[in-house]
């Protein structure tokens, strides 16, 4: 049968008007490709103007800083201005920033100089990023605060402290107690201290917004997820590092020292990577600080990294990453036996148990069994081929429950500080507060609770209960709404590590690195992650609706 001219000419119509939507196509291709390239070159040319800005306007200063200081004042001026610069102008790769520095931020400040400002310079990355986004925000019309539940009760919390700052620090700086008999007047400056303890009471609860606006899709949260565990990963094998290092003699540590110096923690016996440490083998007297600047920051960021790299290890799609980060987690039990720090030793076992029970993954260990087997293999090695060292941590743990049991100590404190505290708004924002100090005379509250009475009171104590209580049932009813499998796993994790947080009262690891960053950074993680997995479900939609249409069009 031979084509008639009318079919012919049909045939010849529809493969002209294909070879037109073709070059429709390229020509929209062409065209999306020339825009991008000239974003990408504006976005370059952007970058190097506003750098060169910054480094003049660092080095101009760093002139200045250099005649009145001397150099180690200078280096820190330049980097300083330079850094709050960027930051403010590019957010997301500053918050990126901040998250890498905390980590490793107590050996970065020993190794430019020791100076109490390197103390607060992640705030560098933080506080001009958090502005920078803040004014993005408002042109965009979108509320700084995630989630909005919890804006009444942080600003009854905020009100109990601004009225702690107003009736009990301004007091104290314009009418100081008088000073005891021979002694002179101490130098004080409340207000100072009352705002910085407010800083770091409630200075990264914007965090949670900073890292919710920061992640758009799946991309963002699994790079962000993944970075989070090779810090962990490169932290936890420096640690290992230096025990071995104390091990062979490489740096002496505090072994040679005398009388109670060998049972304190020393910044002179410091080794490499962190601060100050002990290492005393003759009396069983191990505390390493990692990469921290104290021992006990070191175990508080081990505890945490259970979280992180057990969340990461059974929610990423990927069978690499979830390698890594179950490698991962077996270095965070390794540096928690070899560290010397009881509590980690304690907590990062229970934590594992905890998040297995609470999220789920009990069930899902078969899946694992040939991966974690090979990893609870290699941790058994190192625990039988170091039987003295796990011996004596056990036996170190053990004799520190017995002589204080954790009840009976966090009960002492509350009674002691209940005792004590000036009054229902308390004694002070910041009178607790360790890195406050240097502005006048603090109180060492070891547990956080009785930290947060002596400071804002019961009424504050009460209030900071509420706040937290709702954030951890809103984090929860959050992550209960997720469908996807690997990111509801993923979320109960951060939500079981919000609740051990949040009502964690023994020592004051909200206070400080690396928790007092991680409990809001896994809140805007987990925030954030109902709102991916809608993304990922209308993209899967939409490739559905696609290859149907593909499959309709091919039988016709």
């Amino acid at each position: 049968m031979t084509d008639t001219p009318i079919s012919r000419k049909s045939t010849q119509s529809k493969s002209k008007s294909k070879s037109k939507l073709k070059s429709q196509d390229s020509e929209i291709d062409l065209k999306q490709r020339l825009t991008q390239k000239r974003k990408a070159a504006q976005a370059k040319k952007e970058l190097i103007n506003f750098l060169s800005a910054a480094v003049g306007a660092g080095l101009f200063l760093g002139v200045i800083l250099f005649l009145v200081g001397g150099i180690k004042v200078a280096v820190p001026g330049v980097l300083g201005v330079i850094s709050i610069s960027l930051s403010y102008k590019y957010p997301v790769p500053a918050l990126i920033a901040f998250m890498a520095y905390v980590p490793f931020g107590g050996t970065i400040t020993y190794y430019i100089g020791n100076s109490p400002i390197l103390q607060l310079a992640k705030d560098a990355f933080y506080l001009p990023a958090l502005i920078g986004l803040w004014q993005k925000l408002k042109k965009e019309r979108l509320p700084l605060l995630i989630p909005q539940e919890i804006k009444t009760p942080l600003y009854i919390l905020l009100g109990c402290c601004a009225l702690t700052l107003l009736f009990v620090n301004v007091p104290q700086q314009f009418n100081p107690p008088p000073s005891l008999p021979f002694k002179p007047a101490p130098k004080e400056f409340p207000i100072g201290m009352g705002l910085l303890g407010l800083k770091v009471f409630l200075g990264y609860v914007p965090l949670i917004s900073c890292i919710y606006y920061s992640i758009r899709d799946k991309r963002d949260f699994l790079r962000l997820s993944r970075l989070q565990v090779i810090f962990i990963l490169i932290c936890g094998i420096l640690g290992i590092i230096q025990y071995l290092l104390l091990l062979v003699g490489v740096c002496e540590g505090t072994r040679n020292a005398t009388g109670d110096a060998l049972y304190k923690a020393s910044i002179d016996a410091r080794c490499y990577f962190g601060g100050a440490l002990i290492y005393s083998p003759s009396e069983g007297m191990i505390r390493l600080p990692g990469t921290f600047v104290a021992p006990w920051q070191w175990a508080w960021f081990l505890i945490s990294s259970t979280f992180f790299t057990f969340a990461t290890g059974f929610s990423d799609p990927s069978i690499l990453w979830k390698g890594i980060s179950l490698g991962s987690l077996v270095v965070v039990f390794i540096n928690a036996v070899i560290s010397g720090q009881r509590i980690a030793l304690a907590l990062v076992p229970v934590c594992f148990i905890l998040c297995l029970l609470l999220t789920g993954q009990l069930g899902n260990l078969k899946k694992f069994i040939p991966m974690f087997g090979g990893l609870v293999l290699i941790l058994g090695i190192a625990m039988v081929s170091n039987p003295t060292v796990v011996a004596e941590r056990t036996e170190s743990f053990t004799s520190r429950w017995e002589a204080s049991p954790p009840q009976e100590f966090i009960v002492n404190q509350f009674e002691e500080v209940w005792k004590n505290v000036d009054g229902p708004l308390g004694s002070g924002l910041g009178r607790a507060t360790n890195s406050a100090r240097a502005m006048g005379e603090t109180k060492l509250v070891e547990t956080y609770y009785p930290k947060v009475l002596h400071e804002v009171g019961i009424i504050g104590l009460i209030a900071w209960i509420v706040f937290v209580t709702f954030l951890t049932i809103i984090c929860f009813k959050t992550y209960r709404k997720i469908k996807n499998r690997n990111f509801r796993s993923y979320a109960a994790t951060m939500w079981v590590f919000i609740l051990f947080i949040s009502y964690n009262t023994y020592y004051y690891p909200l206070d400080v690195d690396p928790v007092a960053v991680y409990y809001w950074f896994a809140a805007g993680i987990l925030l954030k992650l109902p709102e991916i997995d809608k993304i990922e479900r209308l993209k899967e939609e939409q490739l559905e609706r696609v290859e149907t249409t593909k499959v309709k069009k091919k039988k016709s």
